[in-house]
């Protein structure tokens, strides 16, 4: 149980600052418009292309993660991860820059795939939720720590700052990581397959396309709502920006503490069971958020912590669902495969979020945008929901998962 632990916590410190790298880029826009002498297009692309650049390794990944012993390609994938994010640090130029996102993103992209495969293997099934959910507390914790300590990093230095210390962290992780984590290879095939056979054992088995279709559609019901979530609380409900940062506390703090809560109950009642139940309750708190009038800062509160509870709620039993779709020597490929549906799904949702909302001039905070149709954004959001509670009851668990 000790090394359990220990390489439970290792494999959340690697999500942590995997995930914070990501989010710590999109508040330190405001400096780098600045310094760089950018545009707000060009800011884009530095969020856009650690995404690009994750979904697109996510994909080739699936050919070679199954091929190697866990450990050396953690190690490896992580190091480079830390080396990508050391390099945004000491970036001279915005070019410079932007290729330091896509490296990092090329790394982050497999880093998702790879802690889950190795949680799967070495949690038995019955005990696997609370170990996901643990892992998955990680996004949590970036959310209420990371980003809050980053800005005000940046905000006493400068920009480079939280990229430094986020590297120096992740040099610290690799070699607690190179010195604590065993090996492992049980899951490695005698002969590896090909591209050609990966693809068709996951694409042409019925269990895993399902697999994937299931990761698609709770993307697309999440990510409907999420990138637009702060502009709306500000030009549609008069809240500023500065408490915004209230309602992101909130959400990660709930986060943080319901994700091993969730675990434990989808390994004790059933993961079908949390998932349906979850799934079935964050249909409410989607539909408030997207028909808001004017309301107080705490009963904002209250309904961010109720849609973060349940929106993790089915996150934490469906993440442990999927690793027990194929079996160990095929879990990274799939897990790989599945990382790349997500962030294409993901864009794709935010894509048609922004097709279908308008923009008009707000009359609660004079200078801020409100969005027109948000509420449409919402009934598309829970379909995909309710589409998921059904799809989850196609997929089956394989032997040896």
């Amino acid at each position: 149980m000790k090394n359990e632990r220990l390489l439970l916590l290792l494999l959340a410190a690697a999500m942590f600052t995997h995930i914070l790298d990501f989010m710590i880029m999109m508040p330190l826009g405001p400096q780098l418009l600045s310094i760089f002498h950018i545009t707000p297009f060009e800011f884009s692309l530095l969020v856009g292309s650690y995404s690009l650049t994750a979904g697109i390794a996510g994909f080739f990944g699936a050919f070679l993660i199954d091929r190697y012993d866990r450990r050396n390609s953690l190690i490896f994938i992580y190091a480079g991860f830390s080396i990508g994010t050391l390099a945004c640090a000491f970036a001279p130029t915005y070019e410079v820059l932007l290729l330091a996102r896509s490296l990092a993103g090329t790394f982050g992209g497999v880093l998702g795939a790879l802690v889950l495969s190795m949680v799967s293997e070495a949690i038995p099934l019955e005990r696997r939720a609370k170990a996901i959910g643990t892992v998955m507390a990680s996004f949590g914790m970036a959310s209420v720590a990371g980003v809050p300590l980053g800005l005000f990093i940046a905000s006493q230095s400068t920009w480079h700052a939280p990229f430094i210390l986020l590297g120096s962290l992740g040099v610290v992780i690799t070699i607690m990581m190179l010195r604590y984590i065993p090996s492992m290879i049980a899951h490695k095939q005698t002969t590896p397959n090909s591209p050609r056979q990966v693809l068709s054992q996951i694409f042409g088995n019925k269990n895993t396309r399902l697999g994937l279709t299931f990761s698609a559609v709770l993307m697309m019901g999440h990510f409907m709502i999420i990138p637009l979530y702060a502009t709306y609380m500000v030009g549609n409900i008069g809240f500023s920006k500065s408490q915004l940062a209230y309602l992101y506390l909130v959400g990660g703090t709930c986060t943080m503490i319901f994700s091993p809560w969730v675990g434990r109950m989808a390994d004790k009642h059933g993961r079908l069971k949390i998932f349906t139940i979850f799934g079935s309750l964050v249909i409410i708190p989607i539909l408030l958020i997207t028909n808001l009038t004017t309301i107080s800062l705490l009963i904002a509160l209250l309904i961010t912590a109720i849609f973060f509870i349940f929106s993790n709620g089915r996150m934490v039993p469906s993440t442990t669902m999927e690793t027990a779709l194929v079996s160990p020597d095929l879990r990274g490929s799939y897990m790989s495969i599945r990382s790349a549906v997500q962030q294409f799904s993901s864009g794709i949702a935010t894509f048609l979020a922004g097709m279908i909302i308008q923009e008009k001039p707000s009359l609660i905070n004079l200078g801020e945008k409100a969005l027109v149709n948000y509420q449409y954004v919402g009934f598309i959001a829970v379909f995909f929901s309710l589409l998921s509670l059904y799809v989850a009851r196609k997929l089956t668990v394989v032997q040896g998962a």
